[in-house]
């Protein structure tokens, strides 16, 4: 067996993200050698003109600044097809219009609840900066495009929600926006787990005809699946968009290239722990795929995986 020595990372000032990615795989050191090998990967991944790219994540990271990280790769167009949750579409959109704020794990939760304020980890969520401007803003926009057309796929009403924010003036922070601006569509096959279809469930309840059409957002991922040569994802934490970004690819036979991003352990059987390994037996993944598993908090390992992807392409 051919040997290859460990190396010491080297800090030193000036050094950029992707040389420090780089030293991070010669290293050999537990996760900073998967970490370096999941830019590597997204590299080939980004560059195959031929690979239909996925990207799929929980809301849960869209409370924070990781919300620009994931932003970048829609408006520079890194990816081609993004799958997520509901709460993504609640974030993205509260935070145009209100400020989300510093918390800690530790708080009284008991308190917050009396003050009118939501813990999401060690983020504050005031009332009043979610579900409250959140109808304030979405029934208009609704009714807007109720007079248009009253059967949506999650798809097209998500992009004519980005058309609506065309002037608001931090559109620019939105990955609704850049979604739309770029044409990628944004699927969510969990629509009403959130205030997001909460509202339109509301709006729902004086037009009875205003639908949500699931099967078209399915009919258009079959149609995005069977027509692509290869397929790749990066694929952060778990749950429906995880598995509904494997689910589909199984049907051409396996992504060619994946990286996973997750906190969860595999040994209680969560697909949320499941490694790609795991992925492969269902032929969701192929055999001989370029894949890797990173363990770690997306919010500390994006941004690091992100900037070094950035600088080199």
């Amino acid at each position: 067996m051919k040997r290859k020595p460990v190396k010491d990372i080297q800090l030193k000032k000036g050094t950029t993200t992707d040389e420090l990615v780089e030293q991070m795989f010669e290293s050999g050191g537990f996760t900073a050698k998967k970490l370096a090998t999941g830019v590597d990967i997204l590299e080939k991944m980004v560059k195959d003109k031929g690979c239909v790219r996925f990207l799929s994540f929980p809301a849960c990271i869209i409370s924070t600044g990781t919300r620009g990280v994931i932003k970048e790769l829609v408006k520079k167009k890194l990816v081609d097809i993004v799958i997520t949750t509901c709460g993504t579409l609640d974030h993205d959109l509260a935070r145009i219009w209100e400020d989300y704020y510093h918390g800690h794990f530790m708080a009284d939760d008991a308190e917050l609840y009396n003050k009118g304020v939501n813990r999401l980890g060690n983020i504050f969520i005031p009332n009043e900066c979610y579900g409250k401007i959140l109808e304030k803003k979405m029934q208009p926009i609704l009714a807007e495009i109720y007079k248009e057309n009253s059967k949506w796929s999650t798809k097209d009403l998500i992009w004519k929600f980005g058309k609506h924010l065309e002037k608001e003036k931090n559109k620019d922070e939105s990955i609704i926006y850049w979604a739309y601006k770029n044409k990628i569509p944004i699927y969510v096959p969990g629509i009403t787990d959130g205030a997001f279809g909460s509202q339109v469930w509301m709006y729902y309840q004086n037009h009875r005809d205003f639908t949500i059409d699931l099967l078209k957002d399915e009919q258009d991922l079959s149609d995005a699946i069977f027509d692509a040569k290869k397929s790749g994802a990066l694929i952060i934490g778990g749950g429906i968009s995880k598995h509904h970004t494997i689910w589909w690819n199984q049907f051409k036979g396996g992504l060619d290239y994946v990286v996973y991003v997750t906190t969860a352990a595999e040994y209680d059987g969560s697909l949320s722990g499941a490694q790609t390994r795991e992925a492969i037996s269902w032929g969701k993944i192929k055999e001989h795929a370029d894949n890797v598993t990173v363990d770690g908090d997306a919010t500390v390992m994006l941004p690091l995986m992100i900037s070094a992807l950035l600088e080199r392409i």
